[in-house]
């Protein structure tokens, strides 16, 4: 009879293993954005256990202390029986019947229930796990005493805080990992990354650079003025006197329209100059997000980036900023060019001047964006000299062929990916 109860008690035990072992796997593997939201809409249980995810480094200590101590009582009594029906043999068959029953029925079984329905599990077992962590308290507290103090021996601290920086990057991993299991749609990857990129990018990342903005100068006459600005595909154009860096004011296509009709159609009778507004000047080392703020703030969505000297670096409007976040935003008078075309060989010929960003996103490569802004200063950086037509470069598991010059800039570029 106490064989029979010996062996009860075994069983007994590798069912708290199981539980201990299942409930430490779903609570750390538990969405915590899920609990968080169950917990505000007055969910008892979500709330408990985003307690114990609150000391997490407690909560393991218990977990762990608890299961370790139920397994080696089970092991203990589970030799006491097999040397009394065995012998001394009774230790060898006692390690392999425990290890095969430890891994399979208190380890791999409720740890692969566990993270198959964390959040279902970590909220049945988190009103008992509770109890369990405030009377193991100080055992616990004890041991975390010890192995923080052995850790600091080895010049290991740790806060359990994470930094702006690398909550960010954990955020951006959850997702880069959801959208290659097919869970998150390229769409919503990209959005999730622009917010996610709002403070960490000036807006000298994502403007106009100033060889691609098209502009007016005021010596020309009323007539080319004004046909430039119904013919322009852009609201905003800068208003230059002399030199294109010598802006004097933005024209905006509706300011114009109203004068045309004010002046009944006469174009002569129109000062472009009088109608322009004056210009917004921001340091290209302006945070995004900043001036995202400063948009929305003020009645202008137009400004000008200058560098440290004061000279026009470029231009980005609010739906630059936007387009960041939500992608590329086109109505019916928005012309489409994109700078990238795909050539028969899978290749692609990609415009100098465009921004590796938004070639990452078009064509969903990886291209290193903090070397340089635009795919022109890559390969320069990369070649660390100014290539000539014809030369050919292999960085990034890409080939890069120049195609196309002028003077010290690279206009065109042949890109295409290598095949492993």
């Amino acid at each position: 009879m106490s064989i029979w109860l010996t062996i009860l008690g075994i069983a007994f035990l590798l069912f708290l293993s199981a539980f201990l072992s299942g409930s430490e796997t779903a609570i750390t593997a538990a969405s915590r954005a899920r609990l968080h939201a169950k917990a505000r809409e007055g969910n008892k249980r979500a709330k408990i256990v985003e307690k114990l995810i609150e000391d997490k480094e407690r909560l393991i200590g218990t977990l762990l202390l608890g299961n370790n101590l139920v397994n080696i009582l089970a092991s203990v009594l589970a030799t006491s029986v097999l040397i009394t029906i065995f012998g001394d043999s009774g230790i060898i068959y006692a390690t392999l019947i425990m290890t095969l029953l430890v891994v399979i029925f208190a380890e791999v079984l409720p740890k692969t229930w566990a993270i198959k329905q964390p959040n279902e599990f970590a909220l049945g077992v988190g009103p008992l796990i509770r109890p369990l962590v405030i009377i193991l308290a100080p055992i616990t507290i004890a041991v975390q005493f010890l192995v923080s103090a052995m850790l600091r021996l080895f010049g290991i601290e740790g806060n359990g805080k994470l930094s702006y920086l690398t909550g960010h990057k954990e955020i951006r991993d959850t997702v880069d990992l959801l959208h290659s299991e097919g869970e998150v749609v390229k769409l919503d990857k990209d959005m999730l990354g622009g917010i996610l990129d709002l403070k960490q990018l000036d807006v000298f990342d994502i403007m106009v650079h100033r060889t691609r903005i098209v502009s007016l100068d005021v010596k020309e006459s009323s007539k080319q003025l004004v046909e430039q600005v119904l013919q322009s595909p852009y609201t905003r154009m800068p208003l230059y006197d002399g030199e294109p860096d010598n802006i004097i004011g933005v024209v905006h296509a509706k300011d114009v329209l109203r004068a045309l009709i004010k002046a009944e159609g006469d174009i002569e009778k129109i000062d472009i100059k009088k109608l322009a507004t004056k210009p917004w000047f921001i340091p290209d080392t302006t945070q995004l997000q900043t001036q995202l703020s400063a948009f929305l703030k003020g009645k202008s969505h137009f400004a000008l980036v200058v560098d440290e000297y004061g000279e026009v670096q470029g231009l980005i409007t609010l739906e630059d900023i936007l387009e960041e976040i939500v992608g590329d935003i086109s109505d019916e008078h928005d012309e489409i060019i994109d700078g990238i075309s795909k050539q028969a060989n899978d290749s692609y010929t990609i415009d100098g001047s465009l921004p590796i960003r938004d070639i990452n996103r078009a064509l969903d490569w990886n291209l290193p964006e903090n070397e340089a802004t635009t795919i022109a200063g890559l390969v320069i950086h990369e070649a660390k000299t100014i290539p000539d037509e014809g030369q050919q470069f292999t960085f990034y598991n890409f080939r890069f062929k120049i195609l196309k010059k002028s003077s010290n800039r690279v206009i065109k570029i042949a890109v295409s990916p290598i095949k492993n």
